[in-house]
């Protein structure tokens, strides 16, 4: 019989799809991938270090996965077991902990599943994590992640992802090309493009050898897929020539997720952010020029060091002042190794929190004020599979989510639909056209 293996992932989109790439080893390898609650004989823990509690959250799923397999063999990999493998090897029953330059070998150093009485780490220094190492998801079959980027230059005095992934890196964009076409005769639908620093594209080797925009011109014309999504990128390489091509482009979808961080221009030098909030400002005013009906989300950190409440209103203003379309908001939290974590100007953690609620209800403002102005457009939806007390749900092209009752000839289907109003739940709810929609 073979061996069963379950994976767990923490974090961002760039790990859930580095983790279908670790899962398509264990498969090569004659594992058979079951679910975490299915007494699997090797859990493999994808962990991330952005987010508040890694040690919190790691030490849980491991706990919770030896409840369901008490002699599992427990691996840890991602950025949290690159930043802190010892803090890691700590915790009761993990067997291994691998490093960035060592996680896409892992089925090297699990000669087999025995477990010993101290934990192996291998973890070399991140500057051995030289190597752009591909990756896509793989869950349901409406859309994949596609990496096509790894690590970053830039040094953000609150970031640890220098530290945890290395440097720039990217993938050709001939092989970006091939793997997309792999996704499109598998039968989905959408590509969600990937990477630490996605707009930073093209380095190879420590050189600039493409662009960004020229990877976007050439995935606009390959075959098979119906939809292309950007998921995030810096405002300093959203390029004019990038929002004028998704203007005019089919396959490319109008919504961008763009980082600002802060709206006060004190905070973003102190954050070492390689823009000022003028310019931020003019990308979301060229987008809606262009794009009338796009999507625009935002991501800001509230309570970073030095923030005043003034700062903070200034960027509260700032934010509600912009036509966006949501925000992801961020509690600042200290992380080791980290120029930000010295600074002076400590924010006390419940004027973090309140911050938060404060820029959490803007967010469900703008989002709905957003909604509102879709009302009565008619659209294109990809429905997904999940279904919940008898209604599914779908994206249309620009980022609205809809909820309609469960059909199951729906899943993984493009249909035009028509907005009709905003639900109690916040989904938007449809009156579905009767022909599929079609580029």
């Amino acid at each position: 019989m073979n061996k069963k293996v379950a994976f767990y992932t923490l974090g961002c989109k760039l790990n859930f799809s580095e983790t279908s790439a670790i899962g398509r080893q264990f498969k090569d390898a004659g594992f058979e991938t079951v679910s975490f609650i299915d007494n699997a004989d090797i859990y493999i823990i994808n962990t991330c270090s952005v987010t508040d509690h890694a040690d919190k959250k790691c030490r849980k799923v491991v706990q919770e996965a030896l409840k369901y397999s008490p002699n599992a063999y427990i691996a840890i990999v991602g950025c949290y077991a690159q930043l802190k493998p010892k803090e890691i090897s700590e915790i009761p029953g993990v067997d291994i902990v691998l490093g960035a330059a060592e996680k896409f070998r892992i089925i090297e150093y699990i000669t087999d599943l025995a477990k010993e009485p101290n934990t192996r780490i291998f973890n070399s220094p991140i500057e051995a994590a030289r190597e752009f190492v591909p990756s896509f998801s793989f869950g349901d079959r409406t859309r994949t992640f596609l990496k096509v980027q790894d690590g970053c230059d830039y040094l953000c005095t609150f970031c640890t992802i220098p530290l945890a992934r290395g440097s720039s890196r990217s993938d050709t964009i001939e092989n970006v090309l091939h793997r997309a076409k792999e996704v499109a005769a598998s039968g989905v639908k959408e590509i969600v493009l990937t990477g630490v620093n996605l707009g930073d594209f093209g380095i190879r080797d420590g050189e600039r050898e493409d662009r960004f925009f020229d990877l976007v011109k050439a995935l606009d014309v390959i075959d098979g897929i119906d939809r292309i999504r950007i998921s995030s990128i810096e405002p300093n390489l959203l390029s004019d020539e990038i929002i004028q091509f998704v203007a005019r482009s089919d396959k490319f979808v109008p919504h961008f997720h763009i980082p600002l961080q802060s709206g006060s221009n004190k905070i973003l030098g102190l954050m070492r952010r390689r823009y000022k909030r003028e310019l931020y400002a003019e990308r979301v005013s060229l987008i809606r020029k262009l794009i009338p009906d796009c999507c625009i989300g935002v991501d800001v950190i509230v309570g970073f060091p030095g923030e005043t409440r003034d700062d903070f209103i200034d960027t509260y203003n700032f934010l509600n002042e912009l036509d966006i379309s949501y925000l992801h908001v961020f509690n600042y939290s200290e992380r080791d190794n980290t120029p930000a974590a010295g600074m002076k100007g400590k924010v006390p953690g419940s004027q973090r929190s309140d911050r938060s609620k404060m820029l959490h209800s803007l967010s469900e403002k703008k989002r709905r004020a957003f909604y509102g102005t879709q009302i009565g457009k008619s659209e294109s939806v990809l429905f997904e599979a999940d279904h919940k007390e008898g209604f599914m749900h779908g994206f249309s092209r620009n980022y609205v989510k809809v909820k309609t009752p469960y059909d199951p000839l729906l899943v993984n289907e493009l249909r035009s639909v028509k907005f009709e109003n905003i639900a109690a739940d916040g989904d938007m709810e449809i009156s579905e056209q009767s022909e599929v929609f079609a580029q």
